[in-house]
């Protein structure tokens, strides 16, 4: 056991904050968070976010959980955390642990209901919490008497389930002590049930050493159980064909010889499609089966070749077992996998052929987003973080080769414009020695550019390309091309660094860190954009913005596919 020792609420608050990973916590100040946020200005090991607005905020801690494995949002009460809902619900659809912190008004004006500003002047101060239990794993509005047991109940059980979670804190409590004491944080999941646990493992192995045509598909929530290291040794011990699904074209090696590229059903190149349908096996891990995910519900997979390995169950075939998780289940499979199955499979890798590849790009000096995402991969170094916007950048994403130990960033569920832009702040905050790439539409970018200006503010570095097809392109190809609502007012997007303040000096002298300025430019040829491109990499301790323009109605072919088969369900 660890020593008992004396602190306040907020240090306390902020000491398991650090314990778990987070040095940045995202937000806006507002009046009944402020004594808080002078005990977070004080500590010089976490920097604030300083964010344009909550929900900006909220995308950016979702960013950055996605690279550290936890973020953290601060907002002030009713209309501070309103505003960051929407990000919160994306969060808990993609299951990302982001803990939302709430100043709250004291403890005597919520006990005699008193009319206060940013309330519903009603005396009610739990209905914004209690919105919130939908969208979070756990919440607590602290209490003296009880706050260090609220703050860990809290916090390891958004860890453990892989969700947001809600901390209250009145603003006449940040200050008040408590004694606690010094144990780690537990947010280990329970153990699998062991007779449960062997009947799936003896029942997996069985159904390896029968199957001809086996494959793996690894899908998202590897990615968010950390298990890239499992999977790897798994692909590598079986040899099993390997594919990604759109949720997580990162989750694989694509270096491998076994990797065969991203299957999402009809919206999958025809090659892959093939291969995945004529398999007898499919070790599904992980899966996330959402309309864009398996290509509008086109993924085809028949039951019983299937087994599912889940957070926290495990489906062979037609068989469920309860509880047995796939963080404890994949290493023993490891470990006991059939030799024989490894062996077999080498005829089947060496059948399947080269491995599917997009259409070669048409010639010419247009710029085309088939030619963008053909070429985009020369620029791509190893540890990337690789993030695409909603609409043709994520579709568009879905067939790119990334380089080993990449990450990849977008809302396939959630799917809510504009998180991009924030999203790459958290990131690139999260991690300075990856290079960061934002793919994002000009409609996307038009909800949230403000965070620009945070991005300078820190002086991260990311290179910004923004599809310019002046228009949501991905609406007018789902649903009656033409129509005037999916057009807006066109901006000058090549001169956003200059309207956010890069040439003012006040800047510099406030920033976290200096900010240099690279390529800002207007892109409308190959060559242009390769010359752009070459100078970007060459220059990563500067913020790049590729303005590329498009044919308005140019789409990859990975969005002919989807609109196709997905038929507006």
């Amino acid at each position: 056991m660890g020593g008992i020792r004396k602190t306040t609420i907020a240090l306390y608050l902020l000491q398991r904050l650090k314990e778990v990973g987070i040095d940045t916590i995202f937000g806006v100040p507002g009046d009944y968070n402020l004594s808080f946020l002078d005990i977070l200005e004080n500590d010089k090991e976490l920097t604030w976010g300083n964010n344009a607005n909550e929900l900006n905020a909220a995308y950016a801690a979702d960013g950055y959980a996605r690279v550290k494995g936890a973020g953290a949002v601060l907002t002030t009460f009713g209309v501070g955390e309103l505003s960051a809902t929407n990000g919160i619900a994306g969060s808990y659809a993609e299951m990302v642990p982001v803990i939302h912190l709430v100043g709250t008004p004291s403890t005597s004006s919520q006990a005699t209901g008193a009319l206060l500003h940013h309330s519903l002047g009603n005396g009610d101060f739990s209905v914004f919490i209690n919105m919130y239990t939908n969208i979070t794993a756990a919440s607590a509005h602290l209490t003296t008497g009880s706050a260090a047991r609220q703050i860990d109940e809290v916090l390891s059980t958004c860890l453990r389930r892989r969700r947001p979670g809600y901390i209250g804190i009145p603003a006449d409590i940040v200050n008040h002590e408590i004694m606690v004491e010094d144990i780690p944080l537990d947010y280990s999941i329970p153990k699998n049930p062991p007779e449960t646990q062997e009947a799936a493992l003896k029942a997996i192995i069985q159904a390896i050493e029968v199957a001809r045509h086996p494959i793996i598909i690894a899908d998202a929530c590897v990615v968010r159980n950390h298990m890239h290291k499992d999977v790897a040794e798994l692909v590598k011990v079986s040899g099993f064909p390997v594919y990604s699904a759109p949720m997580s074209i990162d989750v694989v090696d694509h270096n491998l010889p076994n990797y065969r590229g991203c299957y999402s059903g009809a919206s999958s190149l025809d090659k892959v499609k093939e291969e995945v349908l004529h398999s007898d096996l499919i070790l599904e891990l992980g899966s996330e089966q959402t309309d864009v995910n398996t290509g509008g519900f086109t993924y085809g997979l028949v039951p019983s070749k299937v087994i599912e390995f889940h957070t926290f169950s495990t489906k062979v075939f037609y068989s469920t077992y309860e509880k047995v998780a796939m963080q404890e289940l994949v290493p023993l499979l490891i470990k006991y996998f059939p030799k024989q199955a490894s062996r077999d499979i080498q005829k089947v890798i060496k059948d399947l052929g080269p491995r599917a590849q997009r259409s070669i790009t048409p010639p010419g000096e247009t710029m085309l987003q088939d030619y963008f995402w053909n070429k985009i991969v020369d620029y791509l170094p190893e540890r990337s973080v690789v993030i695409a916007e909603t609409g043709t950048p994520a579709l568009g994403a879905f067939n790119l080769t990334i380089p080993k130990d990449c990450i990849f960033i977008c809302q396939v569920l959630w799917g809510s414009i504009g998180y991009t832009v924030p999203s790459t702040l958290g990131a690139a905050l999260a991690d300075r020695s990856r290079r960061v790439f934002l793919m994002v539409g000009d409609g996307s970018f038009q909800l949230t550019a403000q965070e620009v200006s945070v991005m300078l503010h820190h002086g991260v570095c990311p290179i910004i390309l923004l599809f310019n097809n002046d228009g949501y392109l991905i609406e007018k190809l789902l649903h009656a091309y033409g129509r005037k609502y999916n057009d807006f007012q066109m901006w000058e997007y090549a001169n956003t660094f200059n309207y956010m303040g890069a040439n003012l000096a006040i800047n510099q002298k406030r920033a976290t860190r200096p900010f240099r300025i690279g390529v800002q430019n207007k892109i409308t040829t190959r060559k242009e954009f390769e010359s752009a491109m070459h100078q970007a990499i060459a220059q990563p301790d500067h913020i790049h913005f590729l303005e590329i323009i498009f044919p308005s109605n140019d789409a990859p072919e990975e969005v002919i596919k989807h609109s196709g088969s997905y038929g507006g369900t």
